[in-house]
């Protein structure tokens, strides 16, 4: 029953949101809480996006994987509920939440229906506040991490990761794999589990979104009662991380019969007056889909990859663009020497003015798709308060990408693009490389 409805209210509230303007509200908690806040009363229920900045960039010294396993059991029993007196609470309430958690934050998400919204929120406490990491669940659930890293030493696509990101962000956070390796997390503790809770769950580090039906003086109310009772302080923030980028290609012997590799060099920061400008460019590069220029140039011209695309990774301490393509072993070298080609090109002559309107097209028309239910839209205004957005950036968003000229792209590839800089890591058994 709750599965089938939660399925009708989906759609429902894709049809509702989808087709309104997103009126955000700043709303401020009489405890202090900030959030923003899009009321939408047609629908009974409530979509509530918590993130908690620094998320596993926080792991302390020699702990790599704690928050990661943390996260993983958060749910796991809280106050006095089991793992499975708490999985049946949420059925019975039709009560939705997720834990997750990524380099820069860890997530909570929240959905439920404004009847049950008292008993959902004290059992969304409950876990937030008083989860038990049991040890059998601990040594359960560090069990399941295990086995996902072992399967991961055995994927092309996992170990190009891990390699670039040890080649690019040297002792950073970032130049190891968030879920830890197979040492670290074997060697985890409840302790470094609980110490890894307090670390990141603090009101410091607290970005609130919020969607549905509920008004200001109720959110403000319930972000008190929710997260008022959470320490206000823990770990600090990492540092920038100093990137390092060679200009070569790296090869990572693996015996399969096609070679992946992942590519980049630094990017630029989302406050840059040249973002936008970015922007664009990056969606003509690798971005656009079938009409990006790498697309055309590497797959449809050459057939020498199935894919290939590029994106600027912004982080909180480090700014990349990046890209990725596979080719079979003795066609990767040849598709790395297109994608440098290309990158110089565009850096010295700009793109076409119709490879700038297609890439504005595509930028401007896909915008309006993501706002397609309340909780992709709780995750927009949360995503938009961690990025430093102003409160207005989605109606004017639209603008700033069709402001852009084509001599704006030309100035910015000049000073983005460097294919000298443009560093490669391959893993496979490429020819020629």
């Amino acid at each position: 029953m709750s599965r089938l409805f939660w399925a009708v209210l989906a759609a429902l509230s894709l049809t509702t949101t989808a087709n309104a303007a997103v009126e955000i509200q700043d709303v401020k908690s009489p405890g202090g809480i900030t959030a923003w806040l899009v009321e939408e009363h047609q629908i009974p229920f409530v979509a509530l996006e918590i993130r908690l900045k620094g998320g596993a960039s926080l792991d302390a010294p020699g702990k790599r994987g704690a928050i990661n396993l943390m996260t993983g059991l958060i749910e796991e029993g809280a106050g006095e509920m089991s793992a499975q007196d708490f999985a049946a609470a949420q059925e019975a309430l039709a009560a939705r939440f997720d834990f997750d958690v990524h380099d820069d934050a860890l997530s909570v998400s929240a959905r439920f229906l404004t009847e049950n919204r008292d008993e959902s929120i004290a059992l969304l406490k409950s876990a937030l506040n008083e989860p038990r990491f049991d040890q059998d669940a601990v040594d359960r659930v560090r069990g399941q991490v295990l086995s996902i890293l072992r399967s991961d030493a055995k994927d092309p696509d996992t170990i190009v990761g891990n390699r670039w990101s040890e080649m690019v962000y040297g002792d950073h956070p970032y130049a190891t794999a968030l879920e830890g390796t197979i040492e670290s997390v074997g060697a985890l503790t409840r302790d470094d589990v609980v110490a890894a809770h307090k670390a990141v769950l603090t009101r410091d580090k607290l970005f609130v979104g919020a969607v549905g039906d509920i008004t200001a003086e109720e959110l403000g109310a319930l972000l008190d009662d929710l997260l008022g009772g959470l320490p206000e302080s823990g770990a600090p923030m990492p540092e920038v991380a100093e990137l390092t980028f060679s200009g070569d290609v790296e090869v990572v012997d693996f015996e399969t019969p096609q070679s992946v590799a992942l590519f980049g060099h630094a990017g630029i920061h989302r406050e840059d007056p040249d973002f936008f400008p970015a922007f664009v460019l990056n969606t003509v590069l690798g971005a656009g889909s079938f009409d990006s220029r790498l697309m055309k140039e590497v797959r449809e011209k050459r057939g020498l990859t199935y894919g290939v695309y590029t994106y600027l990774a912004g982080r909180d301490y480090a700014d990349l663009m990046v890209g990725r393509v596979a080719s079979a072993n003795d066609r990767i070298a040849e598709a790395i020497d297109v994608i440098r080609e290309q990158w110089a090109q565009i850096a010295e002559e700009g793109v076409s003015r119709e490879e700038l309107e297609l890439a504005k097209t595509y930028m401007t028309g896909a915008y309006p798709l993501r706002f397609d239910g309340n909780a992709r839209i709780a995750g927009i205004l949360v995503g938009m308060q961690l990025g430093d957005l102003p409160i207005d950036y989605i109606p004017t968003r639209n603008d700033k990408v069709w402001a852009v000229t084509s001599e704006d792209v030309k100035r910015v590839a000049k000073r983005l693009l460097d294919s000298e800089a443009l560093t490669f890591v391959v893993v496979g058994q490429p020819e020629g490389l």
